[in-house]
Order: structure tokens, then sequence, then C-alpha cells
């Protein structure tokens, strides 16, 4: 069968008619909701409301779609969600379990994260015959992927600007910042290659036998110990460049974010400055003998996927339009 595109933007209160006319005219076994705006320099949709309506409002109408196709006959067998490391907060303590509260915070992508996470978690149970997939992945790498973690080691500035585009035409690179202090490059973050998590996707779509719960929630990063930013400094041979103080640090994004040169927000530096560490034991319970066939990639490849010497050439398309596609 022939790939199927149909442009739906999840912001409108209308998509949801519209989705329940889809699903039951392609009558689907599985839906995997990806739709997202992450980027809001990137998308161009800029409007904090439009993109609440999108991310939390618009998970909430795609459930309430399958919810309503399977009311009189379970249609969809299978749901998965993409939530994020995001939604668990900065700053944790230890490793976070699936069982750890979400306490996202001042970064907009985390909280829509954390709520949309919620209302799949809430909303399962009238999902009628169906099965739900909530996986928090950790910081996506590999050599297609561009956001704003890349960038900051990469040094590509990915903002809309013509200054920005002016840099890339030039090959010019962004340093990438820390503040001062030993803790900063001890901080540890993980990764987890996209290549692995399709593959997770495409295992849970192939699995025959139904789970023994309605709802899943599994943490998801490569194999492998995480890395600290000091070694993730070293595999992106970034330039690195230590300012006095967090506040300061964050005034700097904060004036590139504003002049539309870099795509990093301002907002994110409590994520940037402390550990973000998940425990993935439950995916590897989940996976079994099929785990290093599914989670190909260790954390410390992952990330040195995203900086082979081709890709570093490459300029980041900025798109000046937003389609939310429900896929």
């Amino acid at each position: 069968m022939p790939w199927q595109f149909v442009q739906m933007d999840l912001a409108l209160e209308s998509s949801c008619l519209d989705f329940i006319r889809l699903l039951r005219e392609v009558r689907p076994v599985a839906v995997i909701h990806l739709a997202f705006v992450l980027d809001a320099v990137r998308t161009g949709v800029l409007d904090r409301d439009r993109i609440w309506q999108a991310n939390v409002a618009g998970t909430a109408r795609v459930m309430e779609a399958v919810t309503e196709v399977n009311r009189d006959w379970p249609m969809v067998e299978k749901f998965i969600f993409v939530s994020s490391v995001a939604a668990y907060g900065p700053q944790l303590s230890r490793p976070a379990t699936e069982e750890t509260p979400l306490a996202a915070h001042t970064y907009a992508y985390g909280i829509h994260k954390m709520d949309a996470d919620r209302v799949v978690q809430q909303r399962a149970a009238a999902l009628r015959g169906c099965s739900v997939y909530i996986l928090r992945p950790h910081i996506f790498a590999g050599a297609s992927v561009q956001n704003y973690f890349m960038e900051a080691f990469r040094g590509i500035p990915g903002g809309a600007s013509k200054r920005a585009a002016r840099m890339r035409e030039q090959g010019k690179r962004l340093p990438c910042l820390l503040p001062r202090g030993k803790e900063y490059l001890e901080n540890r973050v993980q990764f987890v290659h996209v290549d692995d998590m399709a593959r997770l996707m495409a295992h849970i779509l192939k699995k025959t036998e139904p789970e023994t719960q309605r709802l899943t929630i599994l943490n998801v990063a490569g194999r492998g110990a995480a890395l600290t930013y000091d070694q993730c400094v070293g595999l992106a041979k970034a330039k690195l460049i230590r300012v006095p103080t967090k506040r300061i640090f964050q005034l700097i994004l904060q004036f590139l974010w504003k002049a539309r040169i870099s795509t990093i927000p301002p907002d994110v530096v409590p994520y940037m400055t402390s550990d973000t560490v998940m425990d993935t034991s439950r995916l590897q319970e989940f996976l079994g003998a099929e785990y290093k066939n599914v989670i190909r990639f260790p954390i410390s490849d992952a990330f040195a996927d995203c900086f082979r010497p081709e890709e570093l050439k490459a300029v980041p398309a900025v798109s000046a339009e937003s389609v939310h596609s429900a896929k």
C-alpha cells in the first residue's frame, strides 16, 4: 500500500472530527502520535497558546478520536505516544525511573510533554481494546538529527535571521558555552539514536502477544553509561568557552535566541546545567533477548554519529511555516 499523507493542524478543535473520519476511512490497527512542536524557531510557530493547543490539546484530540472509533469495536489495537525525558524536569538527584514524578518547569517543550504525558495516562483506560505505550526517550542523536542540543555542540547557527543565514553560508560556528565550575563539565546526559527509536516502535507494532496491562511506560536511551558534558565536548571536537556564571550563560542564550541567531531556548538552561539521567532497566526487561537487536547504539556511538565530517558541512533548513501531521 502506498504512503498516504494528510495535512492536519491539531491546534484546531475541528481536527478531532477530521481525524475520526480519517481513521474510519483508513482503518489502522495502530496509531503512533509523533506530531509535536519542538522547535518554535524552525517551525515558525511562535504563539505560545497555539503551540500548547497543538502539543497538549492536540494529543487529547488524537486520543478522543481513537476512543470514538473504538467505541463499538476495537479497531485501533495499539497507541504509541512519544513523550520525553524533559517531562521529568531538570536536576534529577538520581536516575529517573518510570515512577519518578513528572516535574518539568521553565522549559515550554518539557512542560508540554509532561502535560501531554499525563493526558495519555489519564485517557488510556478509555481506549477500549487498545494497548497504550508511552515512550520517554532521552535526547535524539544521529547523523540526520537537528535539535537545540546538537546545535550547541555543532555550533551551526540554526536561527531564522539573515545574520544566521550569512553565518551558515560562510561556515562560521558558534562556540559551545558552559558556566565556569567543575560540576558543569561533570553533569551527565544520555542519548538515543533515532534509528534505535524507530526499531523500538517497529518492535512494539510487531508484538503479537497482548500486554498484561493496558498502559506500558518505558524510558528509552542508548546502551551503556551516560556521557559527561566534558566527554560530549571531546567527542564533538567543539570549541568550549566558559562564562563566569549560570546567569550570564542564560543571558547570552537569551540574546542569541531573540536575535534569531540560535534555536537554543534560554529557558532550557536548568536542563543543560544539571544531571539528566534515566534508568532504562524496564526497557531492557521489556525487550528481553531482543534488547541489543533493537537498541544497537551505545550512547557514545549515538552521539558521535552526529559529528561525521559530512554532516557538519550541511546547512540546516529553517522552515517558515508549520505543518502538524497525524501519521
